[in-house]
């Protein structure tokens, strides 16, 4: 018999963070792994022209584009998370805004009626 297993903490402790930290997490991270691919495209430039063995740049060409890549991907996944956040805000303040204009209607109509409910 195969013991259950549970969920490993942190992938509980991501589902239960709201998008803006997500997103206010995703974004400097993926920046820094961008950046970080972009200088190691860099060093893969340098070690082809200095005369490096070839497979030696063609790996650290290919590993920095997948950090290119992965950064990028972060940046579109942070991004999604902060307009699902600012949706969910506007949509908010929609409901409440029309709430408060709804009750506003009733009081009016309320008083017209000289204080008669329904």
């Amino acid at each position: 018999m195969i013991p259950k297993t549970s969920k490993p903490p942190g992938q509980k402790l991501v589902k239960r963070m709201n998008s803006r930290t997500k997103s206010l997490l995703l974004a400097p991270f993926s920046l820094v792994l961008i950046g970080y691919g972009l200088c190691l495209f860099s060093e893969a430039g340098h070690l082809k022209h200095t005369d490096a063995p070839m497979r030696q740049w063609i790996l650290m060409g290919t590993y920095s584009l997948i950090v290119i890549n992965a950064g990028l991907s972060f940046l579109g996944q942070a991004i999604i998370f902060r307009v699902q956040y600012q949706y969910r805000q506007e949509t908010r303040r929609r409901l409440k805004k029309m709430q408060k204009e709804f009750e506003a209607v009733l009081k009016k109509k309320n008083a017209a009626q000289g204080g008669k409910i329904g």
